[in-house]
């Protein structure tokens, strides 16, 4: 990953974004963000240079939060968006995450930016390989495009331009469903890990006197601990939420869209607590409001806990699973007009906001259901069923071997529910489990997920999985 390749894949897709710009004639605008990591400011303005190059005016808002992207596309109705992150991943790496806004005649402001589709990720490789062999051509330099740094808190201490529309974003997404910022909400004490990256500004000015402490909030771009919120990588935070009496921990990762959670005992909630109580928040608020949620749906993809249907199940609410990735929850969602959705590795989307996972969207629906309820986190936790969740991952040579082990464990469990999209969902009724198998997107990797009611089952359904595979 070098600055040449930044600055290719950006011409490439600024190229996209200009032949399929949204509204009409002229440079179509897009909103350029960097999730704080050391060495990401090089990359981001090599990708504004191939932006401009490409035709395009860029909106560069500096070191932002991936949904702040999102949120930004949509109230200056730009073409799409480019982050530069690479999420959850160590020090070391990087990458380019694009976004759209595909439609046309959809007004400034409204929610529609999104995580590319399979075919249009597909089509922008596939051109970005061929610029790799010819040549990345831009355009003339009467039609060159220009870059325009998004306005920086002024006096300092006030949000930028970004994190304030995306604060504002959020909150009033909660004042929409009858939350307000008032004592109950005022009295909770947050412990923040921001890793030193884009969450840190956004946190700090969405929860104001509410964060107590706020580790990693620092300029720096160096992480204070391997990046991923795993429970091994936040033994820090749940020790300091612990010692300072704190209500709850968040933990962000680089890019800050998605959130994990640690109680006020200092216990590991983890991610897919987020998606469930989250989940918990919008639906019991949507409904203290009068909505009628028969009917309603929520997205989520097949890896996700089977928490999610017991909390949903309360309201009448079907869940509705698709293949892993962002993008495939959100077109399920829009397809639907889903209430909610995500993903269990603390990705929340709430359309009300974007359709970006948003950590900050996260923060506010728990602090609500902490504040409407009296109930401590680890209370709200015993109150969701308990499953045991195990994830297990095999290296492969080939990718191609996945697909014939997702072959041979479809044919072996041919008699319990199968779930094609992505590899294949197993689900066992009677035993309240499943087992989902499938081919990693993005190394060459086989996943491995089972899930029951308690540890043994879901090994066990792993072991019958693994001998399967074996005997092949």
């Amino acid at each position: 990953m070098t600055p040449e390749v930044a600055s290719r894949f950006a011409m490439v897709a600024g190229g996209y974004f200009r032949e399929h710009r949204v509204g009409g004639s002229g440079r179509p605008l897009v909103v350029l963000g960097r999730d704080g990591r050391v060495g990401g400011e090089v990359m981001a303005q090599a990708a504004a240079a191939g932006l401009a190059g490409a035709g395009c005016d860029v909106l560069d808002l500096g070191v932002a939060m991936t949904p702040t992207v999102g949120v930004m596309v949509d109230a200056r109705a730009a073409a799409g968006g480019i982050v530069i992150t690479a999420s959850h991943n160590p020090q070391q790496w990087n990458g380019l995450k694009p976004m759209m806004r595909e439609g046309t005649g959809v007004a400034i402001g409204a929610v529609i930016a999104s995580a590319p589709s399979k075919a249009f990720a597909d089509r922008i490789i596939e051109r970005y390989r061929a610029a790799e062999k010819s040549g990345a051509r831009g355009v003339g330099y009467e039609l060159l495009g220009t870059i325009t740094q998004g306005k920086t808190g002024e006096p300092i201490g006030l949000p930028s331009e970004g994190t304030f529309a995306h604060v504002e974003k959020v909150r009033g997404a909660l004042k929409a469903i009858g939350v307000v910022e008032d004592r109950r909400w005022q009295s909770k004490r947050c412990i923040v890990d921001s890793v030193n990256s884009s969450g840190r500004e956004g946190a700090k000015h969405f929860l104001g006197s509410t964060i107590t402490h706020h580790l990693g909030d620092s300029p720096s771009g160096v992480f204070p601990h391997t990046p991923e919120p795993t429970r091994e990588n936040l033994v820090h935070l749940a020790r300091f939420v612990q010692e300072k009496g704190a209500d709850v921990g968040f933990a962000q990762d680089p890019d800050a869209d998605r959130l994990a959670l640690i109680d006020e005992r200092g216990s590991y909630i983890g991610e897919e607590y987020t998606l469930v109580l989250c989940a918990q928040a919008v639906l019991e608020a949507e409904q203290a409001l009068g909505r009628d949620l028969r009917g309603a749906t929520v997205c989520v993809n097949l890896s996700t806990s089977r928490m999610i249907e017991d909390v949903c199940a309360r309201f009448g609410v079907q869940v509705v699973r698709t293949a892993v990735g962002e993008a495939n929850v959100v077109e399920a969602m829009k397809s639907r007009g889903s209430v909610f959705g995500g993903e269990g590795n603390g990705g929340v989307i709430w359309p009300r906001v974007t359709y970006i996972r948003d950590s900050l969207s996260g923060m506010g629906l728990i602090l609500s259901l902490l504040a409407r309820t009296g109930r401590t986190l680890s209370e709200l936790v015993g109150e969701v069923p308990a499953y045991s969740i195990i994830k297990r991952k095999v290296d492969l040579s080939d990718l191609s071997q996945a697909g014939r082990a997702v072959e041979i464990v479809a044919r072996a469990f041919a008699a319990e529910s199968l779930d094609r999209q992505d590899g294949v969902r197993v689900d066992f009724a009677s035993e309240r489990a499943w087992l989902h198998v499938r081919g990693s997107n993005t190394e060459p990797i086989m996943r491995l997920i089972a899930e029951a009611p308690t540890p043994g089952v879901a090994e066990g359904i792993l072991e019958r999985a693994r001998a399967a595979i074996a005997a092949g």
